[in-house]
């Protein structure tokens, strides 16, 4: 979707999601923002682009940004939660209060469910499991009896 024709193209005040937000082997301290059992391993700018992309959202990916706690974190999403008159893009993921901060955590908690099931996740895990198992030795292992 090109920024042009989306309803507010103020990039500014849309919400900023980071990767380290959702990212379970980060602490708190470190940035992570929702509990750990929910949060999701290594979320990607593109993962978080294509869950937005799932929920209608509109969104826009910017490589060139870096995490300030850690500036080799390269990447971050923005992410239009209200158009101009207030009303919210998804009503799925919006919040009772108009508050966009609790919108915003709503939204990084529904992103962290779908990463893990990301077409592209999934089948990067299925040749390593089985590159695990044709690596494995066979036979029996150490020192030779003389």
């Amino acid at each position: 979707m090109d920024i042009g024709d989306m309803p507010n193209n103020n990039i500014k005040k849309w919400v900023v999601v980071y990767p380290v937000y959702i990212n379970s082997k980060k602490t708190i301290a470190e940035g992570r923002r929702i509990n750990v059992s929910k949060a999701c391993e290594n979320p990607t700018c593109a993962e978080i682009g294509d869950c937005c992309t799932h929920f209608k959202l509109p969104f826009a990916i910017e490589i060139d940004k870096a995490y300030p706690r850690d500036f080799m974190q390269r990447g971050r999403v923005r992410v239009l939660l209200k158009k101009d008159d207030g009303t919210p893009c998804n009503p799925a993921i919006s919040s009772m209060s108009g508050c966009d901060c609790i919108a915003g955590k709503q939204l990084m908690l529904r992103i962290a469910e779908l990463v893990p099931r990301h077409p592209g996740r999934t089948k990067k895990q299925e040749p390593a499991s089985a590159s695990n198992a044709g690596t494995a030795k066979s036979g029996k292992g150490g020192k030779k009896k003389r």
